[in-house]
């Protein structure tokens, strides 16, 4: 027991280690590119660490499986190189046995990471994503999917729409029950409401809604239902654009894993496809077991001593194996998004075969 948790501790520090130090460099890298993107009488230096620390942790969750696999290259190069492996089989523990540890804690490490960093990066994204607009001067749209419907907000100079819709098509751009609120641009949601529109259907495109049965109440009259006027067609400018929408809803990252379930609902209630949330959601349940088959990887090609020489060959071939199933994992998801597989097999097949590569590998060298 006290031999695998010395295993553990050790492999624990250095993904440890290994994380703060990417962490760091990303953040650096992250600084320059966001000095690059906004003015620099906008953007000051805190401005930019800000930012860079509100980015970098969506791009550290997705390489945390790489990481892994470079603690592992790290922790049984170490064991080799201190003959620590050898001591450990002699005294009779297997090659299958002396990996539990660091499987564990890898395993410990995926489940962490989908618990907790989830939601946080999720929380990043945003706080990002708003930081990112106020220096833009671009603060006006957003989306969000409730049990009641969808909701949008465009805004301009002349002042902010809310637009809620009982049902929309899979991208969006056409709404059905749709409620058009237009805010005073000096006081959007205090009760500076301009006139009020309900449509039967909202149709977005070339920079305006086209609205179908639609019955607008100007609210700032003593009766606004005697000043009420019907259409059955009409346009209103909008700032929307069809890819904005698609984005806003289309980022299964920004939503957390406690919320997934239920926002998967709403995306279905509302009419839109969550397919690719779906594929998320599940990806994301198994992430702990492909972080567990990175420690297997890097274990088949490493846990060997020194003197039989080869080792940057072997750490070669784990890197390319590790990378690998990285991309496999990676373009799983991709199909599983665009129907061409099951959501099930795009989300738990990488891991298993990862998982069952490696495997075969350790027991051919155990039994070599």
């Amino acid at each position: 027991m006290k031999l695998q948790l010395y295993f553990a501790r050790k492999f624990l520090w250095m993904t440890a280690g290994l994380f703060v130090t990417f962490a760091i460099f990303m953040i650096l890298i992250d600084m320059v590119e966001q000095m690059r993107r906004f003015d620099a009488d906008v953007l000051s230096f805190t401005g930019a660490l800000l930012l860079a620390s509100l980015s970098v942790p969506e791009t550290l969750y997705l390489i945390l499986p790489l990481v892994v696999m470079l603690s592992t290259l790290a922790l049984f190069l170490s064991l080799a190189r201190t003959s620590e492996l050898v001591v450990t089989r002699a005294a009779g523990r297997s090659a299958l046995r002396a990996i539990i540890a660091p499987v564990m804690a890898a395993f410990f490490v995926g489940v962490l990471g989908v618990t907790v960093m989830n939601p946080f990066v999720a929380a990043s994204k945003h706080v990002y994503e708003k930081r990112a607009a106020e220096f833009l001067g671009k603060g006006g749209n957003t989306f969000s999917v409730s049990r009641e419907g969808l909701w949008l907000r465009q805004g301009d100079a002349e002042g902010q729409t809310v637009i809620r819709a009982g049902r929309a098509n899979l991208d969006g751009t056409e709404l059905y029950d749709v409620t058009f609120l237009t805010f005073n641009a000096d006081s959007p949601g205090q009760g500076g409401v301009l006139r009020r529109a309900e449509a039967q259907e909202a149709t977005l495109g070339n920079g305006a809604w086209s609205l179908r049965g639609v019955k607008i109440w100007p609210l700032e009259v003593d009766n606004p239902e005697a000043e009420a006027i019907y259409h059955e067609t009409l346009v209103l400018p909008s700032t929307l654009t069809t890819e904005q929408i698609r984005d806003s809803f289309g980022s299964p990252s920004s939503v957390p894993i406690w919320d997934l379930p239920a926002f998967i609902e709403d995306l279905d209630n509302a009419g839109f496809s969550a397919r690719a949330h779906r594929v998320w959601f599940q990806m994301e349940l198994a992430l702990p077991f492909f972080v567990a088959s990175m420690v297997l990887i890097g274990a088949g090609f490493t846990m060997r001593h020194t003197r039989f020489g080869k080792t940057g060959l072997m750490v070669l071939l784990s890197l390319l194996m590790g990378f690998g199933a990285f991309f496999i994992r990676n373009f799983a998801q991709i199909l599983g998004q665009n129907g061409d597989i099951p959501v099930a097999l795009a989300a738990w097949a990488p891991p298993a075969i990862a998982m069952l590569m490696s495997l075969g590998l350790l027991l051919h060298t155990e039994d070599g």
